[in-house]
């Protein structure tokens, strides 16, 4: 056994293979990062805000979690090959390959319009948003000011203004969480459903 384990080290470890060796730990990596983070997340708020059965909820939250892990490993996958392609055309690294790799990925992997992919890409567009500013103020593109205050100003005044005025262009799962805070606040009808419940069959 230990000169199998011994034997099974060497060859992770050899030159020629690692390239394929990143590829399948890439799958490994994209599937447990799904599941760690999309369990919880679909377990919580499957819980708080969907109707349905026991069982139909936990089928979602298991369906929920497949769909972003095994599409974590799928991007993985066609963005290192992709980029391994590149380099190799190139002759050479580019930043452009990481761009174009990912692009490619993007449109095969979460092109698909659901609602996992809408919040991953969501999720992906306030960060790079963010990042593209800090890198506009380091290359002095941008002159140098706090941006986060700023953004934040604009993320929760465009926000509220779609949940109040085309609260249809907003996800489902946004939508009924503003809807519990700012809708449901201003309706009771005693004190039960004032401050025991939000209303009947919701906490």
């Amino acid at each position: 056994m230990a000169d199998l384990w011994i034997y099974i080290n060497e060859v992770l470890n050899q030159p020629q293979k690692k390239f394929l060796f990143s590829v399948i730990k890439g799958i490994r990596n994209g599937l447990v990062y799904g599941v760690k983070v999309r369990f919880p997340h679909a377990l919580v708020m499957t819980f708080l805000f969907k109707e349905g059965t026991l069982i139909e909820k936990f089928r979602f939250i298991l369906k929920a979690t497949s769909i972003h892990a095994k599409n974590l490993a799928k991007f993985v996958v066609v963005y290192k090959i992709a980029t391994n392609l590149l380099q190799r055309f190139a002759g050479k690294t580019q930043q452009i390959h990481s761009f174009l790799a990912a692009f490619l990925s993007g449109y095969l992997v979460f092109g698909e319009q659901n609602g996992i992919n809408e919040q991953i890409n969501m999720y992906l567009l306030s960060r790079i948003l963010f990042g593209l500013t800090r890198l506009g103020v380091q290359k002095q593109v941008l002159p140098s000011f706090t941006a986060f205050p700023w953004f934040a100003a604009t993320v929760w005044g465009v926000v509220l203004w779609l949940f109040e005025y085309h609260n249809d262009t907003l996800q489902p799962s946004l939508k009924s969480s503003m809807t519990y805070l700012y809708r449901d606040s201003s309706r009771w009808t005693s004190l039960w459903d004032f401050l025991v419940y939000n209303k009947k069959g919701q906490i």
